[in-house]
């Protein structure tokens, strides 16, 4: 195995993906993204300063720094990134590929003097800390394990330009559903259950499954009852079994799950309450407006489809850990936004890009192989090739692939060979 051979594929693959997200910025932004994401990439980082040490330039650290510092300021960066990411990403994405929206946090409890700091609900400990929001969406197909990240963004509600959660919602549905042709099923969960949320999406004739808290008033059979009422009293005609792996042990659930035709108040669409018992003490409730009947394959593929959704939490931890997101160090809010569109072409090309054809799924292979996992390779397989890309970059301390300038005549020879 030629590592060095590899590793100058690997810097292509990176430039070449990099200049696919660069669209109408200037050549000093497109620069500045394949060495993001080769910095975010080689050191597993979002530090600055980490990304400046793997560039490895011929000048003092703290020039790269800055360099680097104020190419992240610059307006259109994350709409550019996330553009070419949706431009790329939406081959995978087919009119029954679901379309996971998640809000998670950036814990920053300990941060001071970064701009519009908030506070969050961390997820992690249930504790209300200092932080920013995210909205994150993921493509995947139901019951596969393959993954396709599409939109990550950071806000604040005290940002003056954050019209709320609400918004920010709307704003990834727009985006992602106009880059995908309107194709794919949104899968929220008890975060979507919002009127707002259920008015937009009906309005725009997307489809949807959302998981609903209980509380709500529904329409059935011409009367208002509140959807966990309604849910007890539902027939469940079938079962199944299923086996969830929960840090690392796995747990069997026996469940019952039927459905029931419903409406909105005020709302003449037909939806649908899928009930599932054996989650838990109450019932899971998911409302859609997929058609539905009474057959067994129908319903579940709505269970298993909620059910799928469970993955976006590997996604998250997948990004936040392999790329150390919650040490991210810059002040201005711009910076912080910009920087996780960063994250999200390095996630997108870990999971999706290097496997997208035959050469490339054989690096894969190799990155896999090259990551030196002690205990054999999770299922959840990104960790591995990001760490096989980190151990590739990380040993060659020559930076990116340097493209010679468009001066120099092919016939003449160049004093630095590639």
């Amino acid at each position: 195995m030629n590592l060095t051979k590899i590793t100058n594929k690997l810097k292509a693959q990176i430039q070449i993906f990099s200049g696919k997200l660069s669209g109408s910025l200037p050549k000093v932004a497109g620069r500045f993204i394949e060495e993001a994401i080769y910095g975010i990439q080689s050191r597993q980082s979002v530090r600055l300063s980490e990304i400046a040490r793997a560039l490895n330039e011929p000048i003092s650290l703290i020039k790269t720094i800055n360099r680097l510092s104020r190419q992240l300021t610059r307006k259109g960066l994350w709409g550019e990134v996330t553009a070419g990411i949706l431009k790329l990403g939406r081959v995978n994405v087919s009119d029954d590929s679901l379309l996971i929206l998640d809000i998670s946090d950036i814990n920053k409890r300990y941060a001071k003097k970064m701009e519009y700091l908030g506070r969050v609900h961390d997820g992690s400990t249930g504790l209300i800390v200092d932080g920013y929001w995210t909205c994150q969406v993921v493509a995947c197909e139901t019951g596969e394990s393959r993954i396709v990240p599409l939109y990550n963004r950071l806000y604040s509600i005290d940002a003056p330009d954050c019209k709320g959660e609400n918004e920010e919602i709307k704003k990834a549905i727009g985006l992602v559903s106009k880059a995908v042709d309107d194709k794919g099923i949104w899968v929220i969960d008890r975060g979507g259950d919002r009127r707002v949320i259920f008015d937009y999406l009906l309005s725009c004739n997307r489809n949807f499954i959302i998981r609903m808290k209980g509380d709500r008033h529904l329409i059935y059979r011409g009367k208002k009852i509140v959807a966990l009422n309604l849910a007890e009293q539902c027939s469940l005609p079938y079962s199944e079994v299923i086996v969830r792996e929960i840090k690392n042990k796995e747990k069997v659930y026996h469940i019952l799950f039927g459905f029931c035709k419903v409406y909105l108040p005020d709302i003449p669409k037909p939806l649908y309450l899928v009930v599932v018992h054996g989650f838990g003490e109450k019932p899971m409730m998911l409302l859609t407006n997929l058609q539905m009947r009474k057959n067994r394959n129908v319903l579940w593929h709505i269970v298993e489809s909620y059910i799928t959704r469970w993955r976006i939490e590997d996604t998250i931890r997948f990004i936040k850990q392999s790329y150390e997101l919650e040490d991210i160090r810059v002040l201005s809010y711009c910076r912080l936004q910009n920087m996780m569109a960063l994250v999200l072409a390095a996630a997108y090309f870990a999971s999706v890009y290097v496997g997208r054809k035959l050469k490339l799924r054989v690096m894969s292979s190799i990155l896999t192989r090259i990551s030196k996992r002690i205990f054999g390779i999770p299922d959840f397989r990104y960790y591995a090739i990001a760490d096989g890309i980190k151990e590739l970059l990380s040993r060659n301390m020559q930076g990116p692939l340097r493209i010679l300038p468009k001066w120099v005549p092919k016939n003449q020879l160049s004093l630095f060979s590639p």
